[in-house]
């Protein structure tokens, strides 16, 4: 398996099946008045682990307008300037934040927000376009899941975006990306704890590609961390509502699951990152892993996964079998 075989179709354009994350790199800030960053952050840092990702075959970055309060943005547009044309960039939009205070609270996925977001997502990316554009929000309301896209689509046709999905996995938001004329992705949960399988058969069904957020667990799944306390206290993986990965009562159960096929993904010479992202595209073909970087170190050894490639089926049923994952 060479990188260039591990690929996967987005809209019209084929990417590797690596991408990076970017949540972490927008620094400190508040939503709902609780922490949501990854603790501060040494932007000349990101922006090399961003180019060091690219070199390793990387070519899409997904960020969002409310990470850092815009500064994620901003820092992924600085890091992409020299190859642009060569990366895919996704955004997401939908909720509300002040980029002088560093908060958020709220939503709005209104046609008049969208179209305000995206200008000032276009300004901080420092881009003419915005190459897949993301509902970020969810809910169960179609007529505003259908709203949302019209007015994605009236984008596309002004050249603002070039196609665009969801990281809502709803069904209502699902359904009406797949009905649209650009809609290409399906941001969810995958990794060897868990699956969102409605939205896997969902993607499968519509031709959507599979944007997996959470490949490594928050960074779990790297085999560095053995207690909470190993984060700041700010951190948001001490804090999310989402998991519990790192929450002080659970975090040993999950690390005896990692032990648990520890040497099932490490085989063939893979590191413990390398196999988690392994099981990720061998769960779906349609994958595009992105794991989050904050260091040159981090991207070179996620890069490194692409030589390895998926797991084969009885390494990846042997994880599920020994996890009890969904099948």
């Amino acid at each position: 398996m060479t990188k260039t075989e591990l690929t996967v179709a987005i809209g019209d354009q084929r990417v590797p099946a690596l991408g990076v994350g970017t949540w972490a790199l927008g620094g400190d800030w508040d939503f709902d008045g609780k922490p949501a960053g990854w603790g501060a952050v040494d932007d000349t840092e990101s922006i090399a682990a961003l180019r060091a990702a690219y070199e390793g075959g990387v070519r899409l970055i997904d960020t969002a307008d409310v990470y850092g309060c815009g500064h994620s943005e901003r820092v992924v547009g600085r890091a992409v300037a020299p190859f642009r044309d060569d990366v895919l960039i996704a955004t997401k939009v939908g909720l509300l934040f002040d980029e002088e205070a560093r908060t958020g609270a709220g939503e709005d996925l209104s046609p008049a927000y969208i179209r305000r977001a995206c200008e000032a997502s276009l300004r901080r990316l420092g881009v003419d376009h915005i190459d897949v554009y993301q509902v970020h929000p969810g809910g169960a309301d179609p007529e505003l899941a259908r709203s949302v896209v019209a007015t994605f689509e009236e984008l596309v046709t002004e050249g603002k975006i070039r196609a665009y999905g969801t990281s809502a996995t709803e069904s209502a938001y699902i359904e009406a990306v797949a009905a649209g004329e650009h809609g290409v992705s399906v941001q969810q949960e995958l990794n060897v704890f868990s699956a969102d399988a409605a939205a896997l058969e969902a993607c499968e069904r519509h031709d959507l590609a599979v944007l997996a957020r959470t490949p490594l667990a928050m960074g779990l799944l790297s085999g560095r961390y053995t207690s909470p306390e190993q984060l700041p206290a700010g951190d948001v993986r001490r804090n999310t509502p989402w998991w519990t990965w790192f929450d002080a009562d659970r975090m040993p159960e999950w690390l005896e699951r990692i032990d648990a096929v520890r040497e099932l993904l490490t085989s063939d010479g893979r590191t413990l990152v390398q196999g988690a992202l392994g099981y990720v595209w061998a769960r779906s073909g349609r994958a595009v892993a992105l794991p989050g970087v904050r260091t040159v170190a981090q991207a070179k050894e996620q890069a490194g996964a692409l030589a390895f490639g998926p797991l084969d089926a009885a390494t990846m049923a042997d994880i599920d079998a020994r996890l009890q994952a969904p099948s």
